[in-house]
């Protein structure tokens, strides 16, 4: 606290008294000038039209106007670079970037030490990346309008908002679409994401090597992926949705003490929750539906707590091939699954009889897939009947002891909804080839 108060008036103090208020006309090299002849802590309105880039903001300045006031960078670099601590970049659209994914040319990118920066509420458009922060720290990214390439082949595409080695960092109630990764967060800590929104893109989400940080309130519709939380730990992943996703809604990959919780997942997806190699998770009060797997549980993932959520028609509930049984519950407290026909005598909201999501035939069709040719077979029917009758012969597997006799209820607005049945009514089957989960070379 005492070292951010004696930056802040450090800041203070190398400021004039005054500020200037620039008014800046558009045309070629007019923004640069203005730049070159400003003193740290005036404010440059930029009148509407458009303004040549690409430009530098070397000093703390104001650079605001209105969206009708266009930075472009002319296909070469980054449109606008911010190499300045205490920049603010307000109300304005910015187009142009190059198209250099090994340049990572963007529409803005802030640099290391240029600490502060404030972006808001522009128009960011057809951009290779739309924001790099690109080891600035405590940069604030907020209401901004974001909308990226269309290039046929997805992964060589930018991302919305790319954070690299810069802590603190606040994404807040921006709007991305198009490009490779709504929010693509490498090597950074301390970040808060939190309601954005997010629609066809590759992840709307994407964490590797990011610790200490916050997801709450985003909204992903329509993407491949909804949230990957891969290599990173103490990671809050609370409070989102994912709506009609295709490939998955959540996955924690190598993803160690997260807390995942109050997020809903529906409409289709081929795993609504993916859990791999992760350990010491707390999963609690989601809402899985209508996946073609709820959950998928596997590479020995150890020591997670997962109570109070709800799996609802989900064509299989749970997917997990072990030898030994995992306990779903939490102090007496399970989860609600659609499938389970319990009753709750005692009307203390716990079912009377315990659940297990998985069996011998599940397990035999999960290794062997043409097995479910037999799905309807009278001997299939008679081992299930068999493991119903005779608990013992069950193998190991997912037990819930307490499952729950009511499900969390989450709430959508109208407004979503009618981007999902528009997402799903649009979506392009050629574009599904071109998405490979595991194909991580790339970000």
């Amino acid at each position: 606290m005492l070292r951010s108060l004696i930056c802040g008036l450090s800041v203070l103090i190398a400021l004039p008294l005054w500020a200037a208020e620039i008014d800046v006309a558009p045309g070629p090299g007019s923004l640069a000038n203005a730049i070159a002849g400003a003193s740290p802590g005036d404010v440059l309105t930029l009148r509407p039209g458009r303004h040549e880039g690409a430009v530098i903001i070397d000093r703390p300045l104001t650079v605001t106007g209105s969206h009708e006031a266009i930075i472009d960078g002319m296909s070469n670099g980054t449109a606008v670079t911010i190499d300045a601590a205490d920049v603010t970049l307000r109300g304005l659209t910015v187009t142009g970037s190059g198209m250099s994914n090994k340049d990572l040319d963007a529409g803005i990118k802030i640099l290391k030490k240029a600490d502060r920066a404030i972006v808001e509420d522009n128009r960011v458009l057809g951009n290779l990346h739309g924001i790099d922060v690109h080891g600035g720290h405590d940069a604030q990214v907020r209401g901004n309008i974001i909308e990226g390439t269309r290039n046929p082949r997805m992964n060589d595409r930018g991302n919305g908002i790319y954070v690299w080695n810069s802590p603190g960092t606040l994404v807040e109630g921006n709007s991305v679409r198009w490009g490779r990764d709504g929010i693509f967060s490498n090597a950074s800590r301390t970040g808060t994401y939190r309601d954005n929104l997010f629609r066809d893109l590759r992840f709307a989400v994407h964490y590797m090597y990011t610790n200490n940080s916050e997801v709450s309130g985003n909204v992903s519709i329509g993407n491949h992926l909804g949230y990957a939380i891969m290599f990173s730990n103490q990671v809050i992943v609370k409070d989102n949705l994912s709506l009609s996703d295709i490939s998955h809604g959540v996955m924690l990959n190598y993803a160690n003490n997260a807390d995942v919780s109050g997020n809903l997942v529906r409409g289709g997806a081929d795993r609504c929750t993916f859990i791999y190699n992760a350990h010491k998770n707390l999963i609690v009060g989601n809402r899985f539906e209508g996946c073609n797997i709820g959950i998928h549980f596997t590479a020995g993932s150890e020591r997670n707590v997962l109570t109070g959520n709800a799996f609802i028609a989900n064509r299989t509930q749970v997917k997990y091939v072990g030898t030994r049984d995992i306990e779903w519950s939490f102090e007496g407290r399970g989860n609600y699954w659609s499938d389970h026909p319990g009753f709750d005598l005692g009307g203390d909201g716990i079912a009377d009889s315990v659940f297990r999501p998985n069996d011998l035939m599940d397990h035999i069709l999960w290794s062997q897939p043409a097995a479910a040719l037999l799905t309807g077979a009278p001997a299939v029917q008679l081992i299930r009947w068999a493991q119903s009758s005779f608990p013992a012969t069950l193998p190991g597997g997912v037990v819930d002891s307490f499952p729950l006799m009511h499900a969390p209820e989450f709430a959508v607005s109208s407004e979503y909804t009618q981007m999902e049945a528009e997402a799903v009514a649009n979506r392009d089957e050629s574009d599904l080839n071109d998405f490979d989960v595991n194909d991580l070379a790339t970000h």
